[in-house]
């Protein structure tokens, strides 16, 4: 099993930046990739970043040049810098940890909402 606590999350004014924090703990040998999802209300959780272990990053077109996703792998951390943030890029942000070798399980933490509003 795998244990992920986020934080960072919070309100903040258009134009503002957030970090997110995600810490694993467990059964982590086995994760190779990390990353984070969203869902705002009425909408289904979609991918907003994710980094492997060989550091290969992908993005969701609407974030890209706006936030980036970075992993400490000493600290089993990845970060997530969102910059220049968005009213539309509220919502909770969920952790997701991806392990597994012939099967892959997907592992989440427990959300931390991100408010963009003025």
């Amino acid at each position: 099993q795998v244990q992920l606590v986020e934080s960072g999350g919070g309100l903040v004014q258009p134009g503002g930046s957030l970090r997110l924090s995600c810490a694993a703990s467990g059964s982590i040998r086995g994760i190779y990739a990390m990353g984070w999802y969203r869902q705002a209300p009425g909408k289904q959780r979609e991918l907003v970043a994710s980094v492997t272990n060989s550091g290969r990053t992908n993005y969701a077109d609407s974030v890209k040049g706006r936030f980036t996703i970075s992993r400490d792998n000493a600290k089993n951390t990845v970060y997530l810098q969102m910059n220049t943030l968005k009213p539309e890029d509220t919502a909770v942000y969920y952790c997701n940890a991806k392990a597994g070798v012939v099967a892959t399980f997907n592992y989440w933490g427990q959300g931390t909402q991100v408010t963009v509003s003025s």
